[in-house]
């Protein structure tokens, strides 16, 4: 029984051991997708623990007759498939304003709050690159975003 006991334990040891990853305590870079996601977006990671970090993005647009800034916070939860591969979900939410000016004189502005979910998979290489792909539906609350919408984006981010 004593030997069943030790190779239990040394079991669920080494399957922790060998399951576990290592998330950069920082990751700095670009989000490139669209659906009011304002296209590019400036992607900030920072890890609170093994395997969870926090993810804050500040995606602008600025145009001939309108501008504008969105900003998000996500908690994300990060679980190793293989290797450098990992796959990650997340909630969180945030804020933003639009402003338009249709060139009649009438102008627009409208700030929002929004709740989102993510979920993605990402790839980190062995030099400091990490690449990941992801998917955050957003259901948006004021006048200009009041609906759900589905972004969907491209992460390149720099780890350190």
């Amino acid at each position: 029984m004593k030997k069943l006991f030790l190779l239990g334990v040394f079991a669920i040891g080494f399957a922790s051991l060998t399951n576990a990853q290592e998330i950069a305590d920082n990751a700095i870079g670009l989000r490139l997708g669209d659906s009011d996601g304002f296209g590019t977006e400036v992607s900030y990671q920072r890890a609170l623990g093994d395997n969870n970090r926090l993810e804050v993005d500040l995606g602008w647009r600025s145009g001939n007759n309108y501008d504008g800034f969105k900003l998000a916070g996500l908690y994300q939860w990060v679980w190793n498939l293989d290797g450098g591969f990992n796959w990650y979900a997340g909630a969180g939410g945030g804020l933003g304003s639009y402003s338009y000016d249709n060139n009649s004189g009438d102008d627009y502005s409208d700030t929002f709050v929004f709740v989102a979910g993510d979920v993605g998979i990402e790839y980190g290489f062995d030099f400091p690159l990490l690449l990941s792909l992801d998917f955050r539906p957003e259901l948006g609350f004021g006048d200009y975003n009041d609906d759900l919408d589905f972004d969907i984006a491209l992460g390149i981010r720099y780890q350190f």
